[in-house]
């Protein structure tokens, strides 16, 4: 493994073959993504920190879900990469979208887990109240909330150590990055999915509150060809609290099954 830092943005590289790139969502960072690692050999996974989360600084410039594109498509550049299979997690999944949507050339698949299509209005309102607490009071109190509320019930009663890896993540954010992200959710709005042709796979959990099934059959209407797949006993943190299941679905992803 070895970190590249280019502009803004920390990224972890790992293997080689085809490329896959993992973008993490709110509150993550590239650890999100640690329990998917051996279902990647044979490939070049590469797991940034997008900027203001984990490891990168805030980026000056184009704010919201364009800028945080912009950052993925120009770390991608830098390397000489034109192609790659995407993976998201939450918000992670509306960069996955715009970039399929306004650059089709450059996303062979998409896997994405805890699926967004756009917020409704009470959880655009939360966001925006969010970013203002973490600038006023930091992440504490929103670590212990998130941690509580995005995990199944039995994620929370048998697997004590998921809770503490979410609320960590959470606590290791910048609290002036995790607000400009919460910001950037919060203004979301959906690109033209009939621009999207690659294969995409959607896996959310049954007791996802932040993507739930009935926004991801929304969101896998509007994408041609796109598959479902509803995880039982599972919340936002599909990758930690099901990771041989996830694992599979990626496998099978990349795999072309």
């Amino acid at each position: 493994m070895v970190d590249i830092n280019l502009g803004s943005m920390v990224s972890e590289v790992t293997g080689e073959g085809p490329v896959v790139v993992l973008i993490h969502g709110l509150g993550g960072s590239s650890n999100t993504f640690q329990r998917l690692m051996p279902a990647l050999q044979g490939f070049r996974a590469i797991r940034p920190d997008l900027p203001g989360a984990g490891r990168s600084s805030i980026r000056p410039g184009l704010a919201g879900i364009k800028g945080l594109s912009a950052a993925v498509s120009e770390m991608l550049r830098a390397q000489a990469i034109t192609s790659a299979h995407f993976v998201g997690h939450s918000m992670g999944t509306v960069i996955c979208q715009e970039l399929a949507a306004s650059q089709p050339e450059l996303v062979k698949s998409m896997t994405l887990f805890g699926p967004i299509l756009e917020p409704p209005p009470p959880a655009r309102e939360a966001l925006q109240a969010r970013a203002e607490e973490a600038r006023k009071n930091g992440m504490s109190g929103i670590a212990d909330a998130v941690s509580n509320a995005s995990l199944s019930a039995r994620t929370k009663e048998t697997n004590s150590a998921i809770v503490a890896f979410v609320r960590e993540s959470l606590m290791r954010q910048d609290p002036a990055g995790y607000a400009r992200h919460c910001e950037a959710l919060a203004d979301v709005r959906p690109p033209d999915h009939s621009a999207i042709s690659c294969p995409t796979r959607l896996v959310t959990g049954a007791e996802d509150v932040v993507a739930p099934p009935k926004m991801a059959e929304a969101l896998a209407a509007r994408i041609t060809g796109a598959e479902l797949h509803v995880l039982p006993d599972c919340g936002h943190w599909t990758m930690m609290e099901m990771p041989e299941e996830t694992s599979e679905h990626l496998r099978l992803q990349l795999n072309g099954n």
